[in-house]
């Protein structure tokens, strides 16, 4: 009895002292200033898209009014990975027979030649992350590139990315949760190769708060862990001139230019020293630029869309309740910017019970009243 009496304090203590690390690493957190302001457009304006049985992921939209959408990983999805809305019917694309290329894909973007870039996280870096193109007319594979383990080692979270105009450079951000050291991709489509760039540098890096979702506050294991993403949406200017990005969990939009980021030359020191801050932001995660030089930041806190203008002032686009996590942002054809409800709070680290009893899951639109560019 001794003997078992011993063991169970060694237990116990081994389970203190990992409790302890857990919460050092990834607990505590304060709550975030409301940012919000009156929504400059009313509730109505918000229009179902599609609804589906599992928790949405990223979500692009070509020029021809597709809608093309990825189940989120983190649902442990059943079925189709990455799908396509058309003619009013939801399909797998580019084919059921194909959902074996994908192991977890999240982000998708679509470029002006037509063809939609997918990054696959592959299981926050237990397997490779791939970044596959297809043409989205056809849906044959025309880039095919695995990212190899010095730019998305173990631990890493590839999940959002942007394409340039001319298709030549792709853009991606690691959030990298679990590893804490989030940093942003270049990849040089034409000569294959890929570098990271700003890692952990103080505009990449989550700040100490605790997102306080409707549905929860996003906080785990009592407590022990609390979601503090790194740098997670990603989006281009319309001149290509600029890659705005933000930390979910930080106070501030930054942005640095596309030239800086695709010269190799440049020291880490240097390409540090181009960054620059825009302004004050709520925790967000899925970012979109427009013509006018506005970028739209979603609001995981609030339930809607915000803009910020090229002079800094932020203001609420847009809030509804039957938002329950706004995720990724693309333009699509006529002026309407698509939300991806990813739902975040109904499926991390939930059941899949629970995630049925909470179906089904959004793709919403609006206008915003400026255009962008679809597919981005």
């Amino acid at each position: 009895m001794k003997w078992f009496g011993r063991v169970g304090l060694v237990l116990i203590a081994l389970l203190l002292a990992l409790a302890g690390t857990l919460y050092v690493r990834y607990g505590g957190g304060q709550p975030y200033p409301d940012l919000s302001t009156a929504p400059l457009l009313p509730e109505s304006s918000l229009e179902v898209v599609l609804s589906y049985p599992e928790p949405i992921g990223n979500v692009a939209v070509a020029r021809d009014g597709r809608v093309f959408f990825t189940v989120h990983p983190e649902s442990r999805p059943t079925g189709a990975k990455l799908l396509v809305f058309e003619n009013g019917k939801i399909r797998p694309f580019p084919s059921a027979g194909a959902q074996g290329l994908f192991d977890t894909v999240l982000g998708v973007a679509i470029d002006p030649a037509g063809r939609l870039w997918t990054i696959d996280p592959g299981a926050h870096g237990m397997h490779a992350a791939r970044l596959l193109a297809f043409d989205t007319a056809s849906g044959a594979i025309v880039h095919d590139y695995t990212l190899p383990r010095s730019i998305a080692p173990r631990g890493s979270f590839v999940q959002d990315l942007q394409v340039d105009s001319r298709g030549e450079w792709v853009y991606l951000a690691d959030v990298s949760f679990w590893r804490r050291q989030p940093g942003i991709i270049v990849y040089d489509v034409v000569h294959r190769s890929a570098r990271r760039v700003l890692d952990r540098h103080a505009s990449v890096m989550p700040l100490d708060f605790v997102i306080r979702n409707p549905v929860k506050d996003m906080v785990f294991f009592g407590g022990l862990v609390a979601l503090k993403p790194g740098v997670d949406g990603i989006a281009i200017s319309r001149d290509d001139r600029w890659l705005y990005y933000g930390a979910m969990t930080h106070d501030t939009l930054y942005r640095v230019e596309t030239a800086a980021l695709n010269d190799a030359s440049l020291g880490e020191a240097q390409l540090e020293a181009r960054v620059q801050a825009v302004g004050s932001k709520p925790l967000n995660d899925g970012l979109s630029t427009d013509l006018e030089g506005n970028v739209y930041l979603t609001d995981v806190e609030h339930s809607g869309v915000a803009r910020m203008t090229p002079q800094g002032r932020l203001e609420t686009l847009i809030r509804s309740d039957r938002i329950r996590w706004a995720d990724a942002l693309s333009y699509g054809p006529d002026g309407y910017q698509y939300i991806a409800d990813s739902a975040i709070p109904d499926q991390m680290l939930q059941s899949k019970a629970h995630m049925r009893e909470r179906a089904p899951y959004f793709i919403f639109r609006y206008r915003p009243g400026v255009d962008g560019v679809p597919g981005q």
